[in-house]
């Protein structure tokens, strides 16, 4: 039986979420910035946000009136995406309509399995769960766990999959080929090319954020390039 789409989700469809984030010790960092980029997205055309941090993540919620994917990174490698139900449980306080946590088939830090995450979530917050995968694998364990979308947000990031130039359009085909709850595609998409090859792959929607809110990392592209051209 096909599993119905929540309309929270069905506001994403077909849309441009983006990602409002910046990395530690950056002058961006606080709530402030990060809810006047999220305005900004809106303005453009942003169907929905996602963030980091309770704090970024209420601000955001009381500023913009898309749905918002919120999620708190605690470290840098391993289950660091909302690793834990009392991290995503903050999260969803906060604001966030959907949370995405690690939809990966690793052990999680506070010893649930993701289908227990994603049952308690569901039962005691009523939120709705982004599974943030790293492989085809875990996108189709994660929807049998529950989840009610799936991002391929990491590949390449696991150590399961090469990490592509750009958006992995193999397993984004994969997953929206088999799967009957949204796919997202999240993750190197840094083009117009790439958005409009995640969407020929099937994406439901897309989360960009590097290319649209990311300075630093835009500055070194463009510097990258200018000085390739000059030493040519």
């Amino acid at each position: 039986m096909t599993r119905s789409i929540h309309p929270t989700l069905l506001a994403l469809k077909s849309g441009l979420i983006v990602s409002c984030q910046a990395y530690p010790g950056e002058p961006m960092r606080n709530p402030e910035t990060m809810a006047e980029l999220a305005e900004s997205a809106v303005i453009g055309g942003a169907v929905g946000i996602r963030a980091q941090g309770p704090g970024d993540i209420a601000l955001i919620h009381e500023r913009v009136r898309v749905p918002q994917i919120g999620l708190w990174k605690v470290g840098a490698s391993g289950v660091f995406i909302t690793p834990t139900f009392e991290h995503a449980r903050r999260v969803a306080e906060a604001g966030a309509e959907i949370v995405a946590i690690d939809g990966t088939r690793r052990p999680r830090p506070d010893g649930l399995t993701l289908r227990e995450t994603i049952n308690r979530l569901h039962g005691e917050t009523g939120v709705l769960v982004m599974a943030d995968a790293g492989s085809p694998a875990d996108g189709l364990a994660a929807a049998d766990d529950g989840a009610d979308c799936v991002g391929t947000t990491l590949s390449g990031y696991t150590g399961e999959r090469t990490a592509t130039d750009g958006p992995d359009l193999d397993m984004l085909a994969q997953l929206a080929g088999a799967l009957d709850v949204p796919v997202i595609a999240e993750g190197r998409i840094h083009t117009l090319q790439h958005a409009r090859d995640c969407v020929s792959a099937g994406a439901f929607a897309l989360v960009v954020g590097t290319a649209i809110t990311h300075p630093a990392s835009i500055t070194r592209w463009f510097d990258g390039a200018i000085r390739g051209a000059t030493a040519s």
